[in-house]
């Protein structure tokens, strides 16, 4: 599979490796959930995120910057704020003083899209809105690290109605949004029957069809179609003959004959067709484009409906659009993740869709701008929904690969234990022990060597112990005689 390239790729494409953990310090919290917004650099706040939901997350939707010059984004359209500049000169080096935007662009994207893969679901699906100036090099760098066999459809939405007088004499009506799945088994959801498309295809309950509304669907098969179907004739009730290919074994069309479930016609003599009830449907495919959800001008409307008239965000997308969705690639106990979360439009999709469906759908949100808790957390609280709020905490190892003097015991017991059993550490009485699990013990002594003294100040009974310490002063056959597995601090402390 043919790769992009561009300039200070060779710098970008295991960044994400290299990104340090920082915890998360949460600020308040308004009702009682799971939701998180994180205010913070999102390559910072997802690699955070890696030991509680890697693999985990069901939807991703993320709206970055199209990089058109016209956006009031950190990321603008030379990609010029002096943060990225910053981490551009850091990771790139003094190559990244040649690159053109669309370099920058791309060494900003490639590491966020390494750790959404990370985090995404095998059963999972990401949806990325942009436009036509990313839109190609998007899709080459996504065929790189999603697969480009997981690529499912670049979905044209219809954002605006208005014909207006935009470059080069052309109005641009349309967006776009790339979708993937994590694994090639993964299929969208069908969308819900409107009761306009029932009324239009399924006819009311007759005499002969009393159990729902239903519809006829044929059962021959297509004129050219290779490698299927079955000869063979079939009389109707009034003696009419046809002789065709099927989709049928010929036992199956009778016991479909037999069950009720083959229509005539009118008449009784025309061509059979199986009878579908709309109780068995599981809905209809989407399409690849979308010209009828809603539009930017409904997603402002709502903005200031929200905020009582203020524009306070310029572009958001309208909730109607991530509803969509949420729809086709979520259950009703399904995590979303928006790492560019901007207005918060992607939470309150997440509140309409549970209140219309009675889901219990978790979201997180992150957003790098300062307006996090004012607009993005705010809309949040005004339109009834639970979340934790959170600013970037502390990295857990120094510059210099330790671990990090400023952060408590209890966060470093955090980590590791999650790291080492995917569970949550609770506090105890016992100091130094970060829990149990499985009849394993698990204890963290930094700053000491594991020895005959340490051993002494364990108090828990357990089969087996992992322990944490700086050195071990133990022999191979001393660990082994009490089943002790030490870990070395930092060097077997689990990186993600």
């Amino acid at each position: 599979m043919p790769n992009l390239s561009w300039l200070g790729k060779d710098k970008v494409v295991t960044y994400h490796q290299k990104v340090a953990y920082h915890f998360l310090e949460k600020k308040f919290s308004i009702g009682n959930s799971d939701n998180k917004i994180i205010h913070g650099d999102n390559l910072i706040a997802l690699k955070s995120l890696l030991p509680r939901y890697e693999n985990k997350i069901k939807c991703i939707y993320i709206d970055p910057p199209y990089n058109t010059g016209n956006e009031n984004w950190i990321y603008n359209d030379n990609v010029s704020d002096p943060r990225l500049q910053r981490w551009i000169g850091e990771v790139v080096g003094k190559e990244g003083e040649d690159l053109t935007r669309h370099d920058k662009w791309l060494c900003m994207m490639y590491p966020r899209l390494r750790l959404l893969q990370k985090l995404l679901a095998d059963d999972g699906a990401i949806f990325i809105s942009i436009d036509d100036n990313e839109l190609f090099y998007l899709k080459c760098i996504c065929d790189e690290i999603f697969g480009a066999s997981n690529f499912i459809a670049n979905f044209s939405w219809k954002r605006k109605k208005e014909i207006s007088n935009d470059s080069n004499n052309v109005s641009i009506q349309g967006e776009y949004i790339l979708c993937y799945r994590k694994n090639i088994q993964m299929q969208l959801n069908s969308e819900p029957l409107s009761d306009e498309y029932i009324k239009k295809s399924y006819k009311k309950p007759t005499k002969e069809f009393p159990l729902d509304f239903w519809r006829p669907v044929p059962i021959t098969v297509s004129k050219g179609l290779s490698g299927g179907g079955y000869r063979y004739k079939i009389t109707t009730p009034t003696g009419a003959e046809h002789e065709k290919i099927w989709a049928y074994p010929q036992k199956s069309y009778e016991e479909l004959l037999t069950n009720n479930r083959i229509y005539f016609g009118k008449d009784g003599n025309a061509i059979p067709q199986r009878v579908m009830y709309l109780s068995e449907s599981k809905g209809k495919p989407t399409t690849n484009y979308w010209d009828n959800v809603a539009t930017n001008k409904d997603g402002k409307k709502e903005i200031l409906s929200i905020f009582d008239g203020d524009n306070i965000f310029t572009t958001p997308k309208p909730t109607a659009l991530i509803e969509k969705i949420l729809q086709l690639a979520t259950n009703k106990n399904s995590i979303v993740l928006d790492s560019f979360a901007g207005s918060g439009t992607t939470a309150h999709a997440v509140i309409n869709l549970n209140k219309q469906d009675g889901g219990n759908r978790k979201f997180i949100l992150i957003e790098i701008e300062d307006y996090a808790e004012n607009i993005t957390a705010e809309r949040v609280k005004r339109v009834g929904g639970s979340f934790n709020f959170y600013e970037i905490g502390e990295s857990l190892f120094d510059e210099d690969g330790f671990i990090n003097d400023a952060v408590p015991f209890e966060r470093i017991c955090e980590y590791i234990y999650f790291a080492e059993t995917g569970k949550i550490f609770v506090p105890c009485d016992e100091k130094n022990l970060m829990g149990v699990d499985d009849d394993t013990a698990y204890y963290y002594f930094g700053g000491e060597n594991l020895s005959w003294t340490t051993l002494s100040k364990i108090k828990t009974r357990a089969k087996i112990y992992v322990i944490y310490a700086d050195a071990c002063n133990l022999s191979e056959d001393e660990m082994m005689k009490y089943n002790i597995h030490f870990r070395q601090i930092p060097f077997d402390v689990r990186r993600y």
